[in-house]
């Protein structure tokens, strides 16, 4: 079942990559650098859409102060982070849900209600960073473009239109050779 780029076949991946069979907590640094094994990070997307109908995501610059160094100074439009072990040892019945919800919640504010649907993983054997992770993309439509950063390092942070974050693709966090969600 292995992919290249990015995958939408959500329902074919996921619940055996959040099966207990199959995940385990291991000290973050050692997995930084071992590709043996794949961390799972939700990635959110925050969009919004206009009466127009025009559509706006909302993005942010990575400062020096936020987790991987390999994407500093980079243009980001997911927030998103590591699942750990302390979600697991959380009330929930799901450490994955767990540990989106607590890194929604270090790195922003969301003033507005939302609708949530996951819809895509990213996997990009071919960077330092991919070769690590596995980003499991989420969509967040929210009614109002309410959301705003709670972390200090997330700078120049807003909505911006389609059109706009185009202009600046090469700028930005994402896997570059992963593909694009529309």
């Amino acid at each position: 079942g292995h992919f290249q780029g990015v995958s939408t076949d959500v329902d074919r991946y996921l619940g055996t990559l959040l099966s207990a069979d199959f995940v385990s907590y291991r000290p973050r640094g050692e997995m930084e650098q071992d590709p043996s094994f794949k961390q799972l990070i939700p990635y959110v997307i925050f969009q919004y859409d206009d009466l127009d109908g025009e559509r706006w995501l909302f993005q942010y610059t990575r400062g020096a102060g936020l987790g991987e160094t390999r994407l500093h100074r980079k243009i980001s439009i997911g927030i998103g982070g590591h699942i750990s072990l302390q979600d697991a040892e959380q009330p929930s019945a799901n450490p994955y849900a767990e540990g989106m919800r607590r890194e929604l919640e270090e790195e922003v504010i969301i003033e507005t209600p939302y609708a949530d649907r996951c819809v895509g993983m990213i996997n990009d054997d071919e960077t330092d960073v991919g070769r690590v992770h596995l980003g499991i993309v989420h969509i967040f439509s929210v009614e109002q473009p309410a959301v705003r950063p709670r972390e200090l390092e997330m700078h120049d942070a807003g909505f911006q239109t389609l059109t706009q974050l185009r202009a600046v693709r090469d700028s930005m966090a994402i896997y570059e050779r992963a593909g694009h969600l529309e």
